[in-house]
C-alpha cells in the first residue's frame, strides 16, 4: 500500500471516516484526563505555586502551534511537488487551528509571565517568533481568503508556509540560540536539570496526547469540510456551464 493512495479524496474521506470515532475518544480520554490530573490531582509548587499547573495548556498549545505549521509546511510541499489537492487542503485545514494554538500560547505565556517575570509582555527572542508566528498564521489565512482561483491560492500560501517557518524553527529554538531571554528552557528535556519534576510531567505527557490527538480530529474534521466544500463549487460551476 502506497501513501500516496491517501492523496485521492475517496481514500481519504473513507479512511478518515473510519478513524474519527476513535480519534475522538482518545482525545476526550487524554485531554480530560490529563487536564483533571494535572489541576486537580497535582500539588502546588514550592516556589511558582499554582501558577505552575499553566503548563498544563501553554505547553501543549505552544507544541501544537508550532508543529501545525511544520504540518503545513510538509502538505504544502507535496502540492508543489506533485499538486496532491488533499494536501494543500489539509494545510488550510489547520492553518485556523494552529492560529487558535498560537493565541492560547502567548495568551497563556502573558498569563505565567506577569507574576514570574513582573511583566505581561517581553520582547524576548521566543515571545516576539511566536507573535510572528501567529501574524503569519493570519496571513495564510488571509491570502487564502482574497485569492478566487483556489490553485492560484494554494500556491500562493504554499509559499508564505515555506517563508513563516523560519518563524515555526525560531519559535522553537529561540532559547538555545539567545541564552539572554526571559523564556525558560524545554519544559519536557532529556536533559534533568531543564526536565519539571515528575509528579508534573506525566499529566503533562498525556495532556500533550490529548492535545496532538485534538489536533489531528479538527484537521481531519476541516479537510473533509474542505473536500466537501470544493466537490460543491464544482457542481455549481458544472450545472452553471450546462445552463
Amino acid at each position: 500500500m502506497s501513501l500516496w493512495e491517501y492523496a485521492n479524496p475517496k481514500k481519504f474521506m473513507e479512511t478518515t471516516g473510519w478513524l474519527l470515532p476513535w480519534l475522538t475518544a482518545l482525545t476526550a480520554l487524554t485531554l480530560g484526563g490529563g487536564l483533571v490530573w494535572g489541576f486537580f490531582l497535582t500539588p502546588d509548587a514550592d516556589r511558582f505555586g499554582s501558577t505552575v499547573k499553566i503548563l498544563y495548556v501553554h505547553v501543549p498549545s505552544a507544541f501544537i502551534a508550532i508543529n501545525a505549521w511544520v504540518m503545513m509546511l510538509v502538505t504544502s510541499l507535496i502540492w508543489l511537488v506533485r499538486r496532491h489537492h488533499v494536501s494543500v487542503l489539509a494545510a488550510r485545514a489547520a492553518a485556523p487551528v494552529g492560529m487558535v494554538m498560537t493565541l492560547i500560547a502567548l495568551f497563556t505565556g502573558a498569563v505565567w509571565g506577569q507574576p514570574m517575570w513582573g511583566t505581561w509582555w517581553a520582547w524576548d527572542p521566543r515571545l516576539t517568533a511566536f507573535l510572528i508566528l501567529f501574524l503569519f498564521y493570519l496571513g495564510y489565512l488571509a491570502l487564502w481568503a482574497a485569492i478566487e482561483n483556489p490553485d492560484t491560492a494554494a500556491d500562493l500560501t504554499s509559499v508564505l508556509c515555506l517563508v513563516g517557518s523560519v518563524f515555526a524553527f525560531l519559535s522553537r529554538y529561540a532559547v538555545y540560540f539567545w541564552a539572554q531571554g526571559l523564556h525558560q528552557g524545554a519544559s519536557l528535556s532529556v536533559d534533568r536539570a531543564q526536565h519539571v519534576a515528575d509528579v508534573y510531567a506525566y499529566p503533562l505527557w498525556l495532556t500533550m496526547a490529548g492535545f496532538v490527538f485534538l489536533f489531528l480530529t479538527l484537521v481531519f474534521v476541516r479537510t473533509r469540510t474542505e473536500i466537501r466544500a470544493r466537490r460543491l463549487s464544482a457542481l455549481v460551476a458544472r450545472e452553471r456551464k450546462a445552463a
